[in-house]
This record gives structure tokens, sequence and C-alpha cells, in this order.
């Protein structure tokens, strides 16, 4: 989870309808096969890591992020969880990246520095915020570069040399409701987009039609081909 995002949401990120959906999603991606040591590159705050740690047979963490105070490392759920401004070796069997390609220039160095870094048969799990024509002051509040479609995500992939295994549009569901908020503002300002966070505390209500409508979608992660808010993309090194 990104700091900032963070800091605004405390401890309620957990039942955030967004956060609830993408752990949801990572975890339907990411199967049934065991999981041992995970990288989490970008982790931010962990928060993934600690929902594979909670959820699943994974062993431990290593959660890799330049801005982090200090390096230091915890116990979650009785197992080690490691804060690391990076990693040169990694030998465990699982790359998280989510939400961490957008905010490099450089895309494709860094996909590809920390493939090199994993043994063979090691997955990636990657998200990416989806629709260059999505663009809003949440993008610009994070610092993001770009926004994909899923046939560039796919693209790079390749390009680093990862053996695609999986990937798919997701928050198609949510997308009308977010279009009809981001785009009129962008028109009526002449296309100016200012740095603003979309991330907010929502009442009970908003917030569980929010999840109700990515957990209806849920069965669509895989087959949504078309639009959504995220890429999700599965991958593994040969």
């Amino acid at each position: 989870m990104d700091l900032k995002e963070e800091a605004i949401l405390g401890d309620s990120a957990a039942s955030h309808w967004y956060y609830r959906a993408k752990s949801a999603a990572m975890l339907r991606m990411l199967g049934s096969a065991p999981i041992g040591d995970i990288l989490d590159v970008g982790a931010g705050s962990g928060f993934f890591s600690r929902v594979l740690l909670d959820r699943t047979s994974a062993t431990g963490a290593t959660c890799v992020d330049p801005n982090y105070a200090r390096e230091h490392a915890e116990i979650h759920n009785t197992k080690p969880i490691r804060f690391a401004f990076r990693v040169n070796r990694f030998p465990g069997d699982l790359v998280l990246m989510m939400d961490v390609l957008e905010h490099v220039p450089d895309d494709t160095a860094l996909l590809a520095e920390y493939a090199a870094c994993v043994s063979p048969r090691t997955r990636f799990l990657i998200t990416v915020p989806a629709l260059q024509w999505m663009w809003s002051g949440h993008d610009v509040f994070l610092e993001h570069y770009r926004r994909y479609t899923l046939r560039q995500v796919d693209r790079l992939i390749a390009r680093v040399g990862l053996k695609p295994l999986a990937s798919s549009y997701y928050y198609g569901f949510t997308l009308p409701i977010a279009a009809a908020a981001r785009i009129p503002g962008r028109i009526a300002s002449g296309g100016r987009v200012v740095a603003a966070s979309g991330m907010k505390r929502h009442s009970p209500l908003v917030n569980g039609a929010l999840a109700a409508l990515c957990a209806a979608e849920l069965p669509l992660l895989g087959h949504n081909k078309l639009a959504g808010l995220s890429v999700f993309a599965l991958a593994e090194k040969p």
C-alpha cells in the first residue's frame, strides 16, 4: 500500500472496499499453489504481504521500498517480515509488484532488475492502474508516470523475458462510477488536472455497496479483457 494512502485511511485500510477487493483478487489470481518467501517490491506498509502471511502458506516476506525511514524487521502472525531499501538477490518464489511500475520513469528496467535477481520458476504478480483516459488528480497526487492497457502490460512482461500466465482488467464494474466522477470535472477545467487524492473513507453503506460490486466481478478475473480501473497480471521466470 502506498504510504500516502495509508496516511489517509489509517487503520481502516483493511475494511476499505478498494483494498478488500484488491486483496481478494490477489488471492484468486495466485490460486492454490504454495507460497514460501515473498518479495514485495515498492511495498509501502507491506499491506499485501501481511494479507498473504495471514491467509496462505507463505513463510515470510521481504518488503522493499526506498522511502522507508530505516531498515528493520518485525514478526507478523508468527512469521518474519523484513523492511529493506533494496535487495540484490532473492531466493523465494513470489514477487509482488502491486501498483509499483507506474511510479518509475523506466518500468522495463525496474521489472528486468527484479527478474534478474530471482530464480527460475519464481512467479510475479503485477498490478497497475489502467487506461490513460482515466488519468486524474489522484495519479498526480501519487506521482504516477502513466496508466496502462492490458496489451501494454503483456508486452512489458514479454519484453523482460518473463512467461505470461494470466492477465485481466479488474474493477470493471466500478469503472463507470469512477469515470462519472473524474471526466466531467476534467472537461470543465479544460483538461487541467490538479493533484488531489481520490482515496477517502466512505460511509458503511457506500463502502459495502462498492465492495459488493467488486465481489460480484471477482469470478470474471482472468477473463475481463475489455476494461477496468486496474490491470492484474501473473507471470513466471522461465
